[in-house]
């Protein structure tokens, strides 16, 4: 995986194409990603492990998508959202063609949040974003 996917999927093709990224990845490199909220430090370690060489974000930047892609289904099957195409609008400020919607109506950006760990390094940790994420989520869900 070298360069951004030649079509984008939808919004409802998120999740098989999802599967498709983990069964590569389990596969060729034997990471453990079981959509679990614990699995995405092993995304934390694999993006840290791409910025060692220094690539340009184009060579990566379907690994990018594919665990961005991961970071968002973690998010889909722990919270209460869902993937959504985004509108012209949110998808020139996101600069991706989905996102996630929580049940708040909150559009969250986990594909871009990958790309930010790429460019930007530890600071942009994906475990914490997931945290930020589901947090008005669990809020909004609590009963007094």
């Amino acid at each position: 995986m070298h360069e951004q996917p030649r079509r984008l999927p939808k919004a409802g093709q998120m999740r098989s194409y999802t599967a498709g990224v983990v069964r590569t990845l389990t596969e060729q490199h034997r990471l453990p990603l079981d959509y679990s909220v614990a699995s995405l430090h092993i995304v934390d370690f694999v993006v840290d492990g791409l910025r060692r060489d220094q690539p340009e974000k184009t060579q990566v930047a379907e690994t990018l998508f594919g665990l961005g892609a991961y970071v968002g289904e973690v998010i889909v099957r722990r919270t209460h959202a869902e993937w959504v195409d985004l509108r012209d609008d949110e998808g020139r400020l996101f600069r991706q063609p989905v996102g996630i919607r929580m049940s708040t109506g909150r559009v969250w950006n986990p594909l871009g949040r990958v790309v930010n760990r790429f460019l930007v390094g530890p600071e942009e940790s994906i475990h914490g974003f997931f945290l930020l994420v589901q947090a008005p989520e669990r809020r909004s869900h609590d009963t007094p």
